[in-house]
């Protein structure tokens, strides 16, 4: 093959000197597209504007011929849905059958050496199968802390991390866990649409199932699982029950009977992302009620920014990236007892003035998605090369 033709005898223009290049992005997610509207989504859709993008969700369970589900979302994200009669990427005869799947899916719609980009390590034995321009880790959790986790997952990352061009961390305690264990880490914290959720500043009309609820309201807007702090909810609820204590969010890998019962604590079930703005606008105080463990030794919440974006005061578990990013620079209340939550949250309601709030505005003015998705594009340009390039170089070479 002629230097710099594309296999099919077009010129490859992505590939020249001064020339950007831009292949399709195939992300392996364990998430899935519309559970949760968060860091994937915020950045792959911005992907999507000058580029196709795949976005493979883990298998589910069908009994028949293995196959693959697809539509597009309303961002321009092509959505991949493996159906295999076991979905269980543990299973080598499964990362056999996903591995096939994905590459009829790349012959049919001609892609060729894609950016490989991971959520999940479980998808390692996967892509190790296939050529890439480049392979890119972005990690927004430690997985192998989670509550059901993978046996095999710390291998598998090993692997990624081996093979990976680039790994990107969601927060300060990932990239320190991770920095010496690649030779390209990035930091790039949890950004925030502001105009997004600057919009529960206005006069939003207030949604039908909150409109019941007395005040003030202290409310929650995320996944509700084992990194939820549930003694230090129920004694908050029962320390204030003329407080009403809202949960706007999935419940998820935790039995819902589990959560604590009381007339002042009311579950609202999962929102879509446009949806969310309108209940912040009508709350008094956002809340971060993490458990200190394993599962949360990591995180570093999208919801701080967002909800900082609403205009709402702060009150959260002193877990280290918050307390690092804002907790010390006073832009939120930080609290480790239920009594001190409680205080904390009591000085959230009748003292949230607006020089907190600019100082908040202030830090946000830093942390757009489209921002760090610009950077982590211009690193990706960077380092993406087809691999067909790389073996035409070889025979040169040779």
């Amino acid at each position: 093959m002629e230097h710099g033709l594309h296999p099919r005898g077009q010129d490859w223009p992505l590939f020249q000197p001064g020339v950007p290049l831009t292949p399709d992005i195939i992300c392996l997610s364990h998430l899935r597209w519309n559970f949760v509207f968060q860091r994937p989504q915020h950045l792959l859709a911005r992907a999507a504007r000058d580029r196709r993008v795949f976005f493979v969700e883990e298998p589910v369970q069908w009994n028949g011929a293995p196959h693959i589900i697809e539509y597009t979302s309303a961002e321009g994200v092509r959505v991949c849905v493996p159906h295999l009669p076991n979905p269980d990427l543990a299973s080598a005869a499964s990362v056999a059958a996903v591995r096939e799947l994905l590459q009829q899916l790349c012959s049919r719609e001609g892609v060729e050496d894609p950016v490989l980009w991971h959520y999940s390590p479980m998808w390692q034995p996967v892509s190790a199968g296939m050529d890439a321009a480049a392979v890119v880790y972005d990690c927004m959790d430690e997985l192998s802390a989670f509550r059901f986790a993978a046996v095999d997952l710390v291998r598998r990352e090993q692997a990624l991390l081996e093979r990976a061009d680039l790994v990107f961390t969601g927060g300060w305690s990932l990239y320190e866990a991770k920095q010496g264990r690649h030779p390209d880490v990035h930091l790039f914290p949890s950004s925030v649409d502001v105009e997004h959720w600057a919009r529960a500043r206005e006069s939003l009309p207030e949604p039908a199932d909150l409109a019941g609820i007395d005040r003030p309201r202290l409310g929650f807007a995320g996944v509700i699982d084992e990194r939820m702090d549930l003694a230090l909810l129920s004694a908050v609820v029962s320390l204030r029950p003329d407080w009403q204590w809202v949960l706007v969010g999935p419940v998820v890998k935790i039995a819902p009977a589990s959560l604590p019962q009381a007339p002042n604590l009311h579950l609202l079930g999962g929102k879509q992302y446009a949806e969310l703005p309108a209940y912040m606008a009508h709350w008094d105080v956002a809340l971060m009620p993490f458990a200190l463990n394993e599962s949360t030794r990591y995180i570093s919440p999208t919801k701080t920014p967002e909800y900082l974006a609403a205009g709402l005061p702060v009150v959260s578990t002193p877990f280290h990236d918050v307390v690092r990013t804002y907790g010390q620079r006073g832009v939120v209340e930080i609290a480790a007892t239920p009594d001190a939550f409680v205080a904390a949250c009591r000085r959230a309601i009748t003292g949230y003035t607006a020089a907190r709030r600019a100082a908040a505005d202030v830090m946000l003015a830093t942390q757009s998605w489209d921002r760090t998705w610009s950077e982590m594009d211009s690193l990706l340009r960077d380092v993406a090369v087809p691999a067909r390039i790389n073996l035409h170089a070889e025979s040169r070479v040779a």
